[in-house]
């Protein structure tokens, strides 16, 4: 079992940032995959950014250059930073973990809100 919490959605003007935490507990040592996806009202989640394990990183591209995904193994936590925020970028933002046996896990979503 593994369990995620996330925190540090809010609102934001256009151009700002945040960071956005995901805390991780249970079973850490069976995840490969850590990801967040966003959804947005009548839209599909969406696949934002994930990296596995050895640290391997990838992006959807509407979020290239602006957001960074990273992981503190220490600390159990992944984190997106999130730069240069656009009205777009508005949505509920979920973070998900994949076992190494297929399995995935997801946090409650964290709002974020971009005014324009």
């Amino acid at each position: 079992q593994v369990q995620l919490v996330e925190s540090g959605g809010g609102l934001v003007q256009a151009g700002g940032s945040l960071r956005l935490s995901c805390a991780v507990s249970g079973s850490i040592f069976s995840i490969n995959v850590m990801g967040w996806y966003r959804q947005a009202p009548g839209k599909q989640r969406e696949l934002v950014a994930r990296i596995t394990s050895s640290g391997i990183t990838n992006y959807a591209d509407s979020v290239k250059g602006r957001f960074t995904v990273s992981r503190d193994n220490a600390k159990n936590t992944v984190y997106l930073q999130m730069n240069g925020l656009k009205p777009e970028d508005t949505a509920v933002y979920y973070c998900n973990a994949i076992q190494w046996n297929g399995r995935d896990y997801w946090g409650q979503g964290t709002q974020v809100t971009v005014s324009s």
